[in-house]
C-alpha cells in the first residue's frame, strides 16, 4: 500500500510540474517545440488528454487512500480546478473550459468506476 500512495504523491508532482509549466514539457522532448501539445486522441467535447491524466491520477488516489474517499475526491476536484485555473497567469499557457471539464471527467469515471468495483466485490 505505501507503494502505491507513493506513486500517487509522484504523480501529482509531476502533473503539477507539467501543468504549471509555461508550454509542453513532452512537445519540447517530442517534437523539439515546447509549443506543440502531443495529443493521444482527438478531442470530443472535453480535453481527452486532461481526462486521462486525470482518470490515471484518481485512480491512484482511489485506492491509495480508499478509507478517506470523500477527502481524495474534493482534493482531486480541486486540484484539476485550481490547476486549470492557474493557466490564466501562466505564460504561453490558457485556460479552457474543455480542459477543465476533462480534469472533472477524469476524476469522475475514475471515482464511479471504483465505487462499482467495491460495491461489486461486496456482494
Amino acid at each position: 500500500m505505501k507503494i502505491l500512495k507513493n506513486s500517487f504523491y509522484f504523480s501529482n508532482i509531476i502533473i503539477i510540474i507539467f501543468y504549471l509549466y509555461p508550454g509542453s514539457i513532452l512537445g519540447c522532448f517530442l517534437y523539439n517545440d515546447c509549443f506543440i501539445q502531443p495529443q493521444l486522441t482527438r478531442d470530443f467535447i472535453v480535453s481527452s488528454n486532461h481526462v486521462y491524466v486525470f482518470f490515471i491520477l484518481s485512480t491512484l488516489g482511489f485506492i491509495s487512500f480508499s478509507k478517506n474517499l470523500k477527502k481524495i475526491t474534493y482534493y482531486l476536484i480541486l486540484l484539476s480546478i485550481v490547476l486549470e485555473l492557474l493557466h490564466i497567469i501562466i505564460p504561453n499557457r490558457s485556460f479552457e473550459v474543455e480542459d477543465l471539464l476533462g480534469n472533472i471527467l477524469g476524476v469522475l469515471l475514475s471515482l464511479i468506476l471504483f465505487k462499482l468495483f467495491i460495491f461489486r466485490r461486496l456482494k
